[in-house]
């Protein structure tokens, strides 16, 4: 059993903790937090036993052995480092860091201290995303990789009326290419590698951080195109295009329905039915899975995968001067 601990009291660390309890070898034992109260009241809430109010208490105890990281953005880096310098695996809620400096320097503390560093980027790990990856030979030579994800930010109408909320603040390394536009770019990472050439255009908000953004990442022989906002929605699909057929994702962030069609009319449903909706469950299965098979990286959610994708986010944020605090560090 993989005893976690969890820092971060919000809404994605209580879907996680749901989802974990899906999976098997998994247990919530700790939550930290800064103030007692909120750490009180988050475990209570939960079911949680142990509380911490000290990271280095909670890290130097027994009571766990991995931590889920979901602070914000601009803490990943920090926290993971003190997690695996204590000994502790760790999973790092995407973007595991702020730049790819920060990044190589997790994965360089994760393999001197000999601990599985995984980034919970969910979709990739999804049985959708597997059946894509399983199915992709079918459509012959990839020509060109399509993904879309636009979704409005329940924060964006306070940011209107005046109120910069964490969604649209650069010290904590957020904006539009780190919190969304990372579902389009992590898949291409997984997919294709990382591009010889990236071109990045973007519509920046006066706080300082990217509104909506667009890339086009070239790999040669094919292209993949990308769109992603946090100020609009889209309701179009993703789609990989090959010679003989495209494969059409219905939403590239959850891949809940997929299909090949075919160039001769034909369409194949390839969607894997026994994919459930707690689907953050995944990532969840697969630390766990490593972890008793004696690995330390994922094959998916690779450490290579992880460095393509925030390589190619610090050259889109370059093009667009979208500057973090964390990049002068």
């Amino acid at each position: 059993m993989i005893r976690f601990g969890i820092i971060g009291t919000n809404t994605i660390t209580e879907k996680f903790v749901k989802a974990a309890r899906l999976a098997e070898g998994a247990e919530i034992a700790a939550v930290y937090s800064r103030t007692e109260a909120r750490a009180n009241e988050y475990a209570d809430k939960l079911g949680i036993e142990h509380r911490f109010t000290s990271l280095d208490e909670m890290l130097q105890s027994d009571a766990i052995d991995a931590v889920y990281v979901a602070s914000p953005n601009a803490y990943h880096a920090g926290h993971a480092m003190a997690c695996m310098e204590h000994g502790k695996h760790v999973l790092c809620e995407k973007p595991a860091a702020s730049n790819a400096r920060e990044l190589r320097e997790m994965i360089e503390a994760a393999k001197r201290n000999d601990v599985l560093f995984m980034e919970a980027l969910k979709s990739t790990l999804m049985p959708n995303f597997t059946a894509i990856r399983n199915n992709l030979h079918k459509i012959g030579r990839v020509r060109r990789f399509f993904a879309s994800y636009c979704q409005y930010s329940s924060r964006y109408d306070a940011y209107k009326q005046g109120t910069v909320m964490n969604a649209f603040k650069p010290e904590l390394s957020n904006g539009s290419l780190m919190d969304i536009g990372v579902y389009c770019v992590y898949p291409a990472a997984v997919l294709f590698g990382k591009p010889n050439a990236v071109q990045a255009e973007a519509y920046m908000l006066e706080s300082g951080v990217d509104g909506n953004g667009s890339l086009i990442l070239k790999y040669g022989d094919l292209d993949a195109v990308l769109s992603y906002s946090k100020i609009s929605n889209s309701y179009v699909p993703s789609e990989i295009q090959g010679e003989e057929g495209s494969i059409v994702i219905n939403h590239i962030s959850e891949p809940s329905q997929v299909r090949i069609h075919y160039r001769d009319g034909r369409v194949e449903d390839i969607t894997d039915g026994s994919q459930i909706e707690d689907n953050m469950m995944y990532e969840v299965q697969e630390f766990v899975s490593l972890l008793a098979q004696g690995k330390l990286e994922s094959e998916v959610n690779s450490h290579a995968s992880s460095l393509a994708a925030m390589e190619v986010m610090d050259e889109a944020r370059r093009q667009i001067g979208l500057v973090y605090p964390a990049d002068a560090n």
